[in-house]
């Protein structure tokens, strides 16, 4: 039962004091990125209280993502040919080796389950062995076969049934009780996208939920605290994490996501994709204006060359062919939370991220779907970004530089059970002491 949590590496958290070079790649349907940032220790930011570090980009890298559909790797050939290009442009940008990097993991059906656990305090006073105790017993639940632990978060603690404990250390008590919050995906796409990196001559350092990584790098503090939901839409994937009291508490991902939409003009009008996802970029919108009628857009037919003279439709028909699927992807989204319980916990709050949420309209949309504020999650409080990547479809990438900053806040098993054991992933530990031990 352990072998299924031991499958993606567990990475070790940053030092506060020191400065770090990290390198995060965000595979996606449509795009990969690299990033290599500089991680300096900042003094305590206002709005990013949980953020240790200011991170600078020193070096960027970014392709057309091939071998994915719906966020998991269908050809891993082109995949790695993909991760290869971004890799090698970012190094030249940084003037640094890549050795390995932090990836996020989009599709795979990310799931999430929460367990709870109760153990007596030895001595009346809380220490750090309850504390681990009490997560090893929350931890030891199974997970469905076939999936692979991504995240293990402790959401809160309990001490004698009263709730909402922060943190229990060298607290009065005698029965300790946590919530954890489990971050699964499949293992099969889990190992796969790690292969991909693999077979790049990289070290994975860790597999982060996309969204999770989404929420890290575009929520302020007090959205996390009150309850939002971050809504990541990409290529291939739509992925949701609902963040409430300053934690993340729930994951889900549905495999639709701005690629569909550009199939459906693709049909619609019956034209080649390439000039779909550019009729959708230029003149697409979830929701009609009184002039769609009257402005005329060209369309070259799938066999037409652009010397041909293309066909002229209005841009209303446009609008008619993006909207169902919008709001297709939309509902979607909040029956998944309805029915996971978590419609109240998201505050009424959406913030929608990732390159496919850049629609126009889609805000409108989503405000009158799910009812509440709505509003674009951009990447926050990083230095170099270029002009073009300081839109929501970086909010993932940077997401990942984030995230070594909160690692500590998880759970990681001992390793004296042996997770390693039969997954194939010998390799990683080997590189990731070799990793721990260059860093630090």
């Amino acid at each position: 039962m352990h072998s299924h949590h031991g499958l993606t590496p567990r990475l070790k958290p940053l030092s506060a004091r020191r400065s770090a070079t990290l390198s995060v790649l965000d595979i996606g349907t449509s795009k990969v990125v690299c990033l290599i940032a500089e991680l300096q220790p900042a003094e305590a930011l206002t709005t990013l209280k949980g953020r240790t570090h200011l991170a600078r980009i020193i070096g960027i890298g970014h392709q057309r993502s091939l071998g994915l559909k719906g966020g998991v790797i269908v050809d891993l050939e082109k995949a790695e040919a993909s991760i290869r290009q971004a890799v090698h442009a970012a190094e030249r940008m940084a003037k640094v080796e890549v050795q390995s990097v932090i990836v996020n993991m989009s599709g795979g059906r990310l799931g999430s389950q929460h367990f709870e656990a109760r153990v007596n305090v030895r001595t009346g006073t809380v220490t750090g062995s309850d504390v681990e105790r009490v997560l090893e017993t929350a931890s030891a639940h199974a997970v469905s076969p076939g999936r692979a632990v991504l995240h293990a978060l402790p959401t809160g603690y309990a001490l004698d049934g009263q709730g909402a404990v922060i943190d229990p250390s060298g607290m009065i008590g005698d029965a300790l009780g946590v919530d954890l919050h489990v971050v699964t995906s499949e293992a099969a796409a889990a190992r796969n996208l790690m292969l991909a990196v693999e077979h790049c001559h990289l070290g994975v350092e860790a597999v982060i939920a996309t969204p999770y990584a989404a929420g890290l790098s575009a929520l302020v503090d007090d959205e996390a605290e009150m309850g939002v939901a971050v809504v990541d839409m990409g290529g291939g994937t739509t992925s949701v994490g609902v963040f409430a009291g300053g934690h993340l508490v729930h994951c889900d991902a549905v495999a639709v996501g701005g690629h569909h939409v550009t199939m459906d003009i693709a049909r619609g009008l019956s034209t080649r994709v390439a000039a779909a996802e550019r009729l959708k970029t230029l003149y697409g919108s979830a929701i009609a204006t009184p002039s769609d009628e009257r402005d005329m857009i060209a369309v070259h037919g799938v066999g037409e060359d652009e010397a041909d003279a293309p066909t002229h439709v209005p841009r209303s028909h446009l609008v008619r062919i993006i909207r169902p699927r919008v709001e297709e992807v939309v509902e979607l989204v909040r029956d998944r939370l309805r029915n996971a319980g978590f419609a109240e916990q998201a505050g009424r709050r959406v913030v929608l991220t990732g390159g496919a949420s850049q629609l126009v309209g889609l805000p409108e949309v989503t405000r009158r779907v799910m009812q509440g504020q709505v509003r674009i999650g951009r990447p926050l409080g990083i230095r170099g970004l270029p002009e073009a990547a300081k839109g929501p479809a970086f909010s993932a990438a940077v997401g990942l530089l984030v995230y070594p900053q909160v690692a500590h806040a998880e759970h990681f098993e001992p390793r004296g059970h042996g997770v390693f054991a039969g997954t194939g992933t010998d390799g990683y530990l080997g590189r990731l002491i070799d990793w721990i031990g260059q860093s630090f």
